[in-house]
C-alpha cells in the first residue's frame, strides 16, 4: 500500500517538475495544469473540421507516448527493484563473511570495515572508523601494512602478510593481510583473517 502511495506522490512531483520546465515558471499551479485543461485544448481542436485530423493524430500520439512512459516507468521500477535486491545480497554476504573486508585511505585510516573485521581488530566499528590501522600494530607491521598497500597500488600479486597487533591485556593478536586497489583513487581494499 505504501510503495503505491509513494509512487503516485513520485508521479506527481515529475509531473509538477515536467510542467514546470516546459512553461519555464519555477512553480506551477498543479490545479490549473490539469489534464481536463489539456483535454479541452484537445476538444476544441477536434472540434474545428480544419484541425479535426491535427486533433487525433495529436491524441493518438498522446497516447503512444503516455504508453511508452507507463512501460518506462514499470521497468524503472523493476530495475530499481533488482538493485535493491542485490545491495541486500551484497550487504549481507560482507556481514556475515567470515573475514574481514576493510577500506583504507593511503594513510592506513579505516574507512569502512564489516563486523568479522572490527571483531579481528577488537573493538567496535564506530570506534574503529577514522583510525589509521598502522596505529593498532607494532612499528614493523606498520611498515609491513604500508609496503603492502604500496604493492598493491603497484597492480602487483602478492602473498598474504602477517601483521601483529600492539599487546593488548598482554595478549598480541596476529593477522594475515592482502590488499587491493580500491573503487577510488588512493584507497584500498583489506581482506584480514586471523593467522594460525
Amino acid at each position: 500500500m505504501t510503495r503505491t502511495l509513494d509512487a503516485d506522490i513520485d508521479r506527481m512531483s515529475l509531473r509538477q517538475r515536467a510542467l514546470a520546465q516546459l512553461t519555464g515558471s519555477a512553480t506551477v499551479d498543479f490545479k490549473r495544469a490539469s489534464m481536463s485543461t489539456a483535454l479541452g485544448v484537445l476538444h476544441q481542436l477536434a472540434s474545428s473540421p480544419s484541425t479535426a485530423g491535427d486533433a487525433l493524430a495529436l491524441l493518438h500520439e498522446l497516447q503512444v507516448h503516455q504508453v511508452e512512459l507507463e512501460m518506462q516507468e514499470e521497468e524503472l521500477g523493476n530495475s530499481r527493484n533488482e538493485l535493491e535486491a542485490a545491495l541486500a545480497r551484497q550487504t549481507a554476504l560482507l556481514d556475515n563473511a567470515p573475514a574481514g573486508f576493510i577500506t583504507l585511505d593511503a594513510g592506513t585510516v579505516l574507512c569502512e570495515i564489516n563486523p568479522a573485521g572490527a571483531q579481528l581488530l577488537g573493538q567496535a566499528p564506530e570506534d574503529l572508523l577514522g583510525q589509521p590501522l598502522a596505529g593498532l600494530l607494532t612499528a614493523p607491521s606498520a611498515d609491513a601494512l604500508v609496503a603492502l598497500l604500496a604493492r598493491a597500488n603497484d597492480g602487483l600479486v602478492q602473498e598474504p602478510c602477517k601483521l601483529l597487533m600492539l599487546p593488548v591485556e598482554g595478549v598480541q593478536r596476529a593477522l594475515l593481510a592482502t590488499a587491493g586497489k580500491g573503487t577510488a583513487p588512493q584507497y584500498f581494499q583489506l581482506v584480514l583473517m586471523a593467522a594460525a
